[in-house]
Order: C-alpha cells, then structure tokens, then sequence
C-alpha cells in the first residue's frame, strides 16, 4: 500500500481492464473487487485475478466480502490472489484474526460509528451508509459525528461533485467509492473515477 499525503483513495466494484486501467491511472491507491453475492458488481474469482494481474504493486488489490464464511473467503482470496480482504458483516476480532495469514491488508466495513480503527484487528476501517452499494449518502456533516482515530475511510453517497467537502468536513484519512462513479448502476465511468480521485487529492483536509 502506497505512502501519499494525498487522501488514499479506494475505487470499489471494478468488473473490466478498462476500469481498472482509469483507476490505477487516476492514482487510486486501491481497488475492489465485490465477491458478494447479489450484486450488480460481483466477479468470480478468476475474472478478479486476471483484472489484478494487471495492478502495480503499489496499487492495493482487495477482494469484498458480505456475510460470507471465513472459510470462502480466504478461497476467494487464494484463489483470485488479491491482496486485501473487507468484510462488511458479522464479523468479530477472531474473523479477522483467521485471516491475518499471508500478509493480507484487512479493512472492516461498518455503517456504526466507531472510535477508533484496529479494535476488530483491522488495517483500514471503513465507514459506510447503512445501505451499502445504494449511493445514498449519510450524514457525515452531522455535528454528532467524531471522527474514528487512525486510518478510515469515508464511504456512503460519495461523488466527484461531493468528495472534496465530505474530506474537508471529516477529516478522513481516506475514501471509497463505487455507484458514484457510475455512469448507470454497475458501469464505471472512467471520466467519473479520473473526477473522483482529482476531486480527493484535491481537497484539504
């Protein structure tokens, strides 16, 4: 995982070389691949593989998981050799734990606030909308939100037009974007995500 001082920037629900090439050129410094059923962006393993065959080093590939065993998810993970694993779900510290192995970069997705990143053992703490993957936003403005401390992610109804200020207003280490830069649900736009990641490295947090 790159060291930037720019916002780290996490383009989720990739699906074609296309899309993956106009994030990794944008200078996200990650991308996501939805191994979740039901979802318009899932891929099957050996699709994720060869889409992350093509990701430089420094670009942190990650396989996301819903609700899923953790014995599934470390197959998936094996058998598509991404990089990082997120589970949005369930999931306790002993999770987590299970699949430290192999020096995987673990993130935890969660639409509760939290105070800080690491209490599951993760690496990167996600904060999502209660509706994940719907574009709708949360209120991330509020005056009762508090900020987690150390590494997370801002997640939840994120666009081009919207990015900078929710950056500016949290204070988030970094953000993750999937329906906000679509051109229709479950097609990547890559004007959208070359938008997205300038807005972000744009901003001043």
């Amino acid at each position: 995982m790159s060291e930037s001082s720019a916002p780290f920037v996490k383009i989720c629900g990739l699906r074609n070389a296309r899309d993956v090439e106009a994030a990794v050129a944008a200078g996200a410094g990650a991308v996501g691949f939805v191994f979740a059923p039901g979802s318009p962006r899932t891929v099957d393993a050996a699709t994720a593989r060869a889409l992350a065959a093509e990701v430089p080093e420094g670009v942190l590939t990650v396989g996301v998981f819903r609700g899923q065993s953790v014995a599934e998810v470390r197959r998936f993970t094996e058998e598509s050799g991404v990089r990082g694993v997120q589970l949005h779900g369930e999931e306790g510290p002993e999770d987590f734990a299970a699949l430290r192995a192999g020096g995987r970069t673990l993130l935890r997705a969660t639409a509760e606030h939290v105070r800080r990143c690491g209490e599951y053992g993760e690496d990167l703490l996600l904060i999502d909308a209660p509706d994940p993957g719907s574009g709708k936003p949360w209120n991330w403005g509020s005056a009762e939100f508090t900020a987690p401390e150390g590494r997370w992610l801002l997640a939840g109804g994120l666009t081009p037009g919207n990015v900078r200020e929710a950056l500016e207003t949290t204070g988030a280490w970094g953000v993750d974007v999937s329906s906000g830069v679509e051109g229709e649900r479950g097609v990547k736009s890559p004007a959208l995500i070359d938008a997205f990641v300038r807005a972000a490295h744009a901003s001043d947090r």
